[in-house]
């Protein structure tokens, strides 16, 4: 199923329209202390589609994210790959095939592989799992999913991880459309809001790298605010900077700004490679809300990336399904008011490489949060 595995250079990395398998991606990280491991390998043409002749093989790449955990101990993580998709039968057979083959090159005393999957959730197509609403009711049981997921697999290793590190649940905006189709496919609030925004004099800008600062005061405020996980000046200094020359995934950054008389209210960074535009992080003020400086922002995000030739963009993260309770639901109201489509992912799937120390860490995970993997 999968052959011709081999090591290659982080610049040969593919062109893909995944932030987090390009080689930008993987210099982040590297910066971060984590190992970026890329590798090439063929896969049968007939586990992409069923109509394909088995004797045809297509090419892809994986990234791969080695964080050590002591001098002997290490975690592979694969962010949002691989990219190519197998056909849903065979899913769980083609993973475990790759896995085995990245085997040799990984190295000993890695005790498993986590794949964060980009892939449409298996559950995604299912009729059963959606209310009589439309709206989806997330996947089963991780048992269940467990089952399913390992149904075409040799020796049935893989493992429901207990926390997803990426979102596993987005909405895509179809760019390809003229500006005027895009904002008509939007809910009518926020195309008066972005109206509003206009009209009260919020203009958007790119930053230059001395502003980060400025980013990371409105990052700050908004990490109080909602009470998530805060990262150092120096992770945003890496996503601005980060650069590999010769690079054939190449990727462009930008800081954006929303100012209403010169006074910075929210801001966020686009990131544009293969065709698509991804808002990876973003953040606002308390001041002003009424002035909608956060749609002023994804217009203009919208705007930038459609001109730069991009025909997909990524609000990248919000709740799985349409409840109230959920903590991101506000997030939920705001992005799908641009009129994308719901994409929900596979999340974080493991593939134990040594069975009795990955049981240890999966429970010390499981009972005390674990460990922090750079994703």
């Amino acid at each position: 199923m999968v052959s011709e595995v081999r090591k290659k250079r982080i610049e040969e990395v593919y062109e893909t329209p995944i932030v987090q398998q390009t080689a930008f991606w993987s210099e982040v990280k590297r910066r971060m202390g984590a190992e970026p491991l890329v590798c090439d390998f063929n896969v049968r043409a007939d586990v992409l589609d069923v109509e394909a002749q088995n004797n045809l093989h297509a090419v892809s790449d994986v990234l791969v994210l080695l964080q050590r955990l002591n001098s002997s101990q290490s975690i592979a993580y694969v962010p949002y790959g691989p990219e190519i998709e197998p056909m849903e039968e065979v899913q769980g057979a083609f993973l475990e095939d790759l896995s085995e083959s990245l085997r040799s090159h990984l190295p000993s005393g890695c005790l498993m592989i986590r794949y964060d999957l980009s892939w449409e959730s298996l559950w995604a197509k299912d009729t059963d799992f959606f209310d009589e609403n439309g709206s989806w009711l997330g996947p089963p049981s991780p048992e269940s999913q467990e089952t399913r997921f390992n149904f075409s697999t040799a020796e049935w290793r893989f493992r429901k991880a207990p926390t997803n590190l990426l979102p596993s649940n987005t909405i895509f905006v179809d760019l390809s459309l003229t500006e005027a189709q895009i904002l008509a496919r939007m809910k009518p609030k926020t195309r008066y809001n972005i109206g509003l925004s206009q009209r009260r004099g919020v203009h958007v800008r790119t930053a230059h790298i001395d502003e980060l600062p400025v980013w990371y005061r409105l990052y700050a405020e908004t990490a109080h605010r909602n009470r998530f996980y805060l990262h150092d000046l120096d992770y945003f200094k890496a996503v601005l900077t980060a650069n590999v020359t010769g690079s054939t995934s190449s990727t462009q950054v930008y800081l954006l700004i929303a100012e209403l008389d010169g006074l910075a209210l929210a801001a966020m960074f686009l990131v544009l490679t293969g065709k698509r535009g991804t808002y990876l992080y973003g953040a606002s003020s308390d001041l002003h809300r009424n002035s909608m400086p956060t749609y002023a922002l994804q217009w203009e995000a919208m705007r930038l990336a459609k001109a730069a030739g991009c025909d997909s963009y990524d609000l990248f993260g919000v709740a799985p399904t349409a409840d109230d309770a959920h903590p991101m639901s506000g997030l939920n109201r705001f992005k799908s008011g641009f009129g994308g489509s719901m994409h929900h992912g596979m999340g974080c799937w493991d593939y134990p490489l040594e069975a009795d120390v990955y049981a240890y860490y999966r429970a010390v995970e499981m009972s005390q949060q674990g460990y922090h993997l750079s994703h």
